[in-house]
């Protein structure tokens, strides 16, 4: 089927002349609104990964399926959150090979194929709201008014792309660590992560972590990521050593830059309690 997607479409605000795109003020206002985690980012990061989006938007094309209409506002909200795990982790060189990126409104179908252990074959339809192939397109599903609660389908679907690329195509949870890092330490903690996460959800207790994570360590890898980006103080606290392992992967600390925004959020709520009215 997307080998005979036709119309791919670029980056739609290109000022005349001009190979590279430049995100007007209202445009990034409007989609930082609807990412309120970008708040939790170092204040010198916030302009990097605007340009980082739009040299992303200059390399990579986008097809809305199923007669979805493609706006700006769409594709620079998937390109800020694309551009987040590799913000300072080797940037848009993570995403080389490929440059397609497919968008439904909604969930999708995809078809599978599965071989039991007597070699017989079962096809079935999943339906999928991200799915990333090791040489591309990345598939997304767009909802108008957010994504299902606690779920972050652009980072997930990019996060197995860092994955797939260091495993021969696999999402296996062990991505190309940067340099300093140990992969035995990184083993370990995410090892531990997963089998604790697995009994806790045997015994119907919730963490942070969808349940989704319990899949595979690669699905662990991407839905603690999510967390990382989303809720990070709460990460840190359910799940301490995947955290400073991610902190340490992504070069960023954004548990304490959420702890920050929210103790200045409570002392202006506070300041305005004591005003006389």
């Amino acid at each position: 089927m997307l080998g005979k997607l036709k119309h791919w479409k670029r980056w739609l605000a290109l000022p005349g002349g001009h190979d590279k795109p430049t995100v007007p003020e209202e445009l990034w206002a409007r989609v930082e609104a609807r990412l309120p985690f970008l708040a939790w980012l170092p204040i010198d990061a916030r302009p990097r990964l605007r340009t980082l989006s739009e040299d992303f938007l200059a390399e990579k094309e986008f097809y809305g399926a199923h007669g979805l209409r493609l706006d700006d506002e769409i594709m620079l909200t998937v390109a800020v959150q694309a551009c987040l795990p590799v913000l300072n982790h080797r940037g848009l060189a993570a995403y080389h090979g490929w440059v397609g990126i497919v968008v439904y409104p909604g969930g999708f179908i995809v078809p599978q194929q599965v071989m039991d252990e007597a070699g017989v074959v079962h096809e079935y339809a999943d339906i999928l709201l991200g799915e990333a192939r090791e040489d591309g397109p990345v598939l997304l599903s767009w909802f108008d008014n957010g994504p299902p609660s606690g779920v972050n389908i652009v980072i997930h679907e990019f996060v197995h792309k860092l994955d797939m690329a260091s495993n021969g195509g696999d999402a296996d949870g062990c991505p190309a660590l940067p340099p300093g890092m140990s992969r035995n330490a990184w083993a370990q903690a995410f090892t531990a992560a997963y089998g604790r996460l697995c009994k806790l959800e045997e015994g119907g207790i919730e963490t942070i972590l969808d349940p989704y994570a319990t899949t595979s360590l690669g699905e662990f890898f991407a839905v603690a990521s999510e967390a990382f980006f989303e809720a990070p103080m709460s990460l840190r606290a359910d799940f301490p050593a995947v955290y400073a392992q991610l902190a340490a992967f992504y070069g960023l600390d954004t548990a304490t830059g959420e702890e920050k925004q929210r103790g200045i959020r409570l002392a202006a709520d506070s300041i305005a309690l004591r005003r006389p009215s």
